[in-house]
């Protein structure tokens, strides 16, 4: 089935009445040609505008590539580009660098000496390619979030099936400003641990989220673990009940504690529920909250906004139009919900990233099954 990569903004209205009425949609966009493509990462840039990474299989040289596209505030294509080889890379996450480039990381099947390498690509302001290196072993290893570090450097996490324990372990990989790889660690037992989410921490360390087999209640639980600056691990913590809890993001927040959001089959009224914890900077559960329906609902991303509160972008299979749509959720700073919006046509559409943009509103990517074309 064809996947369209997309990306929608909305903007809060500046005639608003209470901050707790629903943002409308300014516009949406589609990009993509005749193939799969999906958008896993957004972020606003410097200038306002946008830019966006995920994969194509409609452009470039093997059956998936990575794709960068660049628009400006309005959402209209400034440029794209595709990076790959013969075999499957795929982005996962993208971030503007100090110097006004960009940093991508994923994985490659392309240029891997085992099953799937991890990959790193630096660009230039306009999308060009300034250095592009692989990390990995004989078995599978990929990477799902990267950051620039505060000594310019990058910070990578994902998974490893090279220098593992267990099935899978989490693998964090520093590298400095040219990506050379600094140090790695791994952390996990003799099941499958992975990290989907990382940042750098107030204290010059770093906060990663994903999900453990091996520690635990469940067969897996929200996995957070924190480490100092060298990746050395201060401490960790499990979340869970005795079924599946799947963290997918984290972030620091503003008392120096943290907020995950991914999703619970424990703690559910629904087959699947979005799930909201949060914690202290040492990583005790504060409080946490579900939202749901009767049916499957994901959460995929996670940020504070600027009024202490928490907005959440996934998917809902509860609610909307479609068999599956885009779901957007806002929280006050207990985790209350204040308003939520489903977006999507009448298949499958879902939100894998979500920012606050500069002017209070919420920039969203993810895919399409429901527009074949382009959708404005």
């Amino acid at each position: 089935m064809k996947q369209i990569i997309g990306i929608i903004l909305l903007l809060t209205l500046t005639n608003m009445v209470c901050a707790e009425t629903a943002p409308e949609e300014v516009w949406s966009k589609t990009f993509g040609g005749t193939d799969d493509d999906v958008a896993s990462s957004v972020q606003q840039t410097s200038d306002g505008g946008y830019i966006i990474a995920g994969s194509t299989g409609s452009y470039g040289a093997g059956s998936d590539d990575f794709w960068l596209v660049k628009t400006d505030s309005d959402g209209n294509k400034v440029w794209d580009k595709s990076f790959g080889g013969t075999d499957d890379d795929v982005a996962r996450s993208v971030q503007q660098t100090s110097d006004g480039g960009y940093i991508i990381a994923g994985s490659t099947g392309s240029y891997d000496v085992g099953g799937t390498d991890v990959r790193l690509v630096k660009t230039d302001s306009n999308g060009n390619k300034v250095w592009d290196k692989t990390y990995g072993g004989s078995g599978g290893d990929l990477a799902d979030s990267v950051h620039q570090t505060s000594d310019g450097g990058y910070i990578l996490a994902g998974s490893t099936g090279s220098y593992d324990t267990g099935d899978w372990d989490v693998w964090l990989v520093k590298t400095d400003f040219n990506g050379n790889k600094v140090w790695d660690k791994t952390f996990g037992g003799t099941a499958t641990d992975s990290a989907n989410s990382v940042q750098q921490t107030s204290d010059g360390g770093y906060i990663l989220a994903g999900h453990t087999g091996y520690y635990g209640t469940g067969e897996y639980d929200f996995w957070l673990v924190k480490t100092d600056s060298d990746g050395n691990k201060v401490w960790d913590k499990s979340f869970g009940g005795t079924d599946e809890e799947l963290a997918s993001s984290v972030h620091q927040t503003s008392d120096g504690g943290y907020i995950l959001a991914g999703s619970t089959g424990s703690y559910d009224a629904g087959d699947w529920d979005v799930w909201l914890v949060k914690t202290d900077s040492s990583g005790n559960k504060q409080w946490d909250k579900t939202f749901s329906g009767t049916d499957d609902d994901w959460a995929f991303s996670v940020r504070q906004t600027s009024d202490g509160g928490y907005i959440l972008a996934g998917y809902t299979e509860s609610y909307g139009a479609g068999s599956r749509d885009l779901w957007l959720v806002k929280t006050d700073s207990d985790g209350n919900k204040v308003w939520d919006k489903t977006f999507g046509g009448t298949s499958h559409d879902w939100a894998l990233s979500v920012q606050q943009t500069s002017d209070g509103g919420y920039i969203l990517a993810g895919l399409t099954h429901s527009y074949r074309c382009w959708w404005i």
